[in-house]
């Protein structure tokens, strides 16, 4: 990476079939974004995420054909850019992709079946025939993360296929098993979609996409999911219809949480802000105004910026976090429509 280089942002463009690669740089007003490379991939990627150790991305299509939904492992040079990719054929479309925490398997889920997998990767980095596949029989999943500890897995669905599963994620091998009882149950009208864990405490948040807030939960011993809260954030007189949370994030510190609010048939798109208390919980600090509909988010390797990729509005925004959790727009750039992951490295 360049030596004014803060962090580079990586996105896949399902419209261009492209890998977008972004400088973050440092100015006095905070960053400056500037597109470095657009690589070309040679088919519609959605999702992202990457490797902690090895300087490898992962990129994966959101359907196609069983058996042959196309994925790739990107390899970075030494300065941290793009240098070569490799196609692979996985099982499903994924609206989800991650890593374990030992970085030896590469987990995948589909909204389109609710079907999820582990995939185990090589020395190189390269995942092989899936270890371990789940069919629950059940559609619209949107989240596939493993805990901290790296033993459990939580898949929520939502819409009319509503429920959290709980999973024993067996690190060793990557197989996954049910744990009893296999639901957490969340509140009816919710829809937890995507997951972030406290970094020190035994916390779970989830958006609820439908219900348009944010749900916690105390992880116990055992794996099983306990409800904390379930937050409301929207003011008084504003109504849920055609509104739906999308992504979530926390900061290195555990401070402070974000999430994205999704205005499809409302001028209602906005970031919430949270602070986290010392016993795990939430506490709803404001709503940020965001460009159309934000759906992916990351925050920089230092924690200092938020970065939100929206859907409609065709723009990579950067917030600056301040120290009592407010964003401050410092950058924005124009880019593709329709990318919605991004990751930072």
């Amino acid at each position: 990476m360049g030596e004014d280089a803060v962090f580079r942002i990586f996105a896949p463009s399902s419209k261009t079939e492209t890998l977008w690669v972004v400088d973050a740089v440092a100015d006095l007003d905070g960053l400056k974004l500037n597109v470095t490379q657009k690589v070309p991939l040679g088919f519609a990627a959605r999702v992202i995420t990457s490797h902690s150790e090895k300087p490898l991305i992962y990129l994966g299509a959101s359907n196609g054909e069983s058996g042959k939904v196309p994925f790739a492992v990107v390899n970075l040079n030494s300065q941290g850019e793009y240098e070569k990719h490799q196609r692979v054929d996985l099982e499903d479309g994924a609206a989800y992709i991650s890593l374990d925490r030992r970085n030896a398997f590469l987990l995948t889920v589909s909204y389109g079946n609710g079907r999820f997998h582990s995939y185990p990767l090589d020395e190189n980095g390269i995942p092989g025939k899936a270890f371990s596949s789940i069919d629950e029989a059940r559609k619209e999943a949107h989240c596939i993360l493993v805990s901290p500890n790296n033993q459990f897995l939580y898949i929520p669905y939502v819409k009319g296929n509503l429920a959290l599963f709980q999973y024993r994620f067996d690190a060793s091998s990557g197989k996954i098993t049910a744990l009893d009882p296999k639901n957490a149950n969340p509140p009816v009208g919710t829809g937890p979609r995507h997951l972030a864990y406290h970094p020190t405490m035994p916390m779970a948040y989830f958006t609820n996409e439908q219900g348009v807030g944010l749900s916690t939960y105390r992880l116990s011993g055992n794996g099983q999911l306990e409800l904390a809260q379930n937050i409301e954030v929207l003011p008084e007189g504003v109504s849920k219809e055609g509104l739906s949370a999308s992504d979530i994030e926390i900061t290195p510190d555990g401070r402070y949480l974000f999430a994205g609010l999704r205005g499809h048939t409302q001028n209602f798109d906005k970031i919430a802000r949270y602070v986290i208390r010392k016993n795990g919980e939430a506490e709803l600090l404001g709503l940020t105004d965001a460009d159309k509909i934000p759906w992916g988010l990351a925050i920089s390797p230092d924690g200092r910026f938020l970065l939100v990729s929206a859907t409609t509005g065709a723009s990579l925004t950067a917030y600056r976090i301040t120290t009592d959790g407010d964003l401050n727009k410092t950058a924005a750039l124009t880019w593709d429509p329709e990318i919605s992951d991004l990751i930072v490295r």
